[in-house]
């Protein structure tokens, strides 16, 4: 059975004010799963008055404390693991395994800001004055309001609640409603886990809405954001206009840049795997491929056998590689894009389609030779579609690597350690991953430059956001 999602506010799960629900649909079959509560103006109200004393409840437990709550959420993710992740293979349509996956590494998650969080420490600042105490002191920054999306829905959502959590913030997380089934589990555990009721509440509904009345909150102290760039620079200029602090983690067009000495079988097989790993509806897939001219013919060859073998079905079946795209929009994305792409001259290698008329599949898909006017070579497809270029003198793959104002993820395959450095230094990217896909780990920071964003949610970088600092300087009496 799958559940009818409710919002949890001041420790109920309740259905919203004006009793109005939307549905949730299952993208492989178009059927409806369920039904998903919609928060009214009242239930947001709530929602920031329990934050409002949740957080002057949490605050309060000691970071040890807090970090064995955390670390028994993480337990109980794990040990519900199979059941989450068929409830989001259903909602969301990734393959059951990268479902699971993803399960399995929100509760890595998890344990990593349980124990980050005890380590937030000050320090003391010798003084030039004899008898004088110089103390720096971190505090948390009060409740936050989080928005997440729906290509992830725990593994944006725990990096968000994680680290307001293990710093002493409560949090509100509007959840995406798309797959709001998975988010829910996830508040369940932390919930079963011991986190006070106040100090956690997930809300659905008009994200707009939502986001427009959370963030100037005089509740609210700190928001952090997942999503695309337009949306994105809206919400920080609102934050901005309220002084509120803000992480954003906004769109990419990740570059992939195969140089003449690289081992191509290596980069066929990691790029491919990461660029239709979600259907493609991934942030950080690698999607405009520069390859060198004395292995295009290789790689390109390489890359289209690869598209061409993967298996597009229902994320439940056995053998499925890639699932349908979330919802009708983006097949109709992916058309426009793919019917410019053609009209300007690119040759499609592979793909190009929808597949059959039920559910939201599409073919992963192969461009070469697109012209920089392409829609494709300079919007964030998110979805299964590649665009491979080639080059002939490296600095040309330097020079597109950097001509799009995003700057969130990046990869590069070379046998160089001259190139290697160069890369690191002179690519404009948040993350930067030579010769294999080594991103998005718990304990290393994630975030973009540009146009891709600001603010970390991996690594010790992460809770920096959540954490006010004090200076406190004392003389004897």
């Amino acid at each position: 059975m799958f559940p009818d999602v409710r919002l949890h506010i001041a420790g109920e799960w309740r259905g919203g004010g004006s009793r109005q629900t939307m549905p949730i649909l299952n993208p492989a079959t178009g059927e409806t799963l369920s039904q998903l509560a919609v928060a009214t103006r009242e239930d947001l109200d709530a929602a920031l008055a329990a934050a409002e004393r949740g957080f002057k409840a949490w605050r309060t437990v000691s970071a040890f404390e807090r970090s064995k709550v955390l670390r028994k959420a993480a337990d109980l993710l794990r040990s519900r693991a199979d059941e989450i992740a068929r409830i989001m293979t259903l909602e969301q349509g990734k393959p059951l395994a990268e479902a699971k996956g993803e399960v399995l590494g929100g509760a890595d998650t998890m344990d990593w800001f349980a124990e980050e969080g005890r380590r937030a420490y000050g320090r003391v600042i010798p003084a030039r004055a004899e008898g004088v105490l110089q103390l720096v002191i971190r505090e948390p920054v009060g409740p936050v309001a989080a928005f997440t999306p729906w290509n992830f829905p725990i593994n944006q959502a725990v990096r968000k609640v994680s680290a307001a959590l293990c710093t002493g913030c409560s949090v509100i997380l509007k959840g995406p409603e798309d797959t709001p089934a998975s988010c829910a589990a996830l508040v369940q555990a932390l919930l079963d886990a011991g986190i006070p009721g106040d100090a956690l509440g997930l809300v659905f509904g008009d994200p707009a809405e939502i986001s427009s009345y959370l963030i100037p909150h005089p509740v609210i102290r700190k928001m952090s954001f997942t999503g695309s760039t337009a949306i994105g620079k809206e919400l920080a200029a609102l934050a901005g206009r309220h002084m509120k602090r803000a992480t954003m983690e906004l769109g990419g067009h990740a570059p992939a840049i195969v140089f003449g000495d690289a081992d191509v079988a290596k980069a066929v097989q990691v790029l491919g795997a990461n660029k239709f790993r979600n259907a493609g509806q991934v942030c950080v897939a690698p999607t405009r491929f520069l390859v060198h001219d004395s292995v295009f013919d290789r790689f390109v060859d390489g890359f289209v056998g690869f598209s061409r073998e993967l298996k597009v079905g229902d994320g439940l079946e056995q053998g499925v590689r890639m699932g349908p795209l979330a919802h009708g929009r983006r097949i109709e994305a992916m058309e426009a894009f793919v019917a410019d792409a053609e009209e300007k001259g690119a040759q499609l290698r592979t793909g190009g389609k929808r597949i059959g008329n039920q559910g939201n599949f599409f073919e992963p898909t192969v461009f070469t030779d697109v012209p920089l006017e392409a829609r494709i070579m300079n919007e964030e497809p998110f979805g299964p579609i590649a665009a491979i270029q080639r080059f002939s003198d490296d600095e040309e793959a330097f020079a597109e690597a950097n001509r799009l104002p995003y700057g969130l993820a990046a990869y590069a395959y070379t046998r160089s350690a001259e190139t290697a450095t160069k890369l690191a230094t002179r690519v404009e990217s948040g993350m930067m991953s030579i010769n294999h896909h080594g991103i998005a780990l718990p304990e290393t920071p994630f975030g973009g430059v540009k146009d891709s964003g600001y603010g970390s949610e991996g690594g010790t970088e992460a809770i920096e956001g959540y954490l006010n600092t004090k200076f406190v300087t004392q003389a004897g009496f």
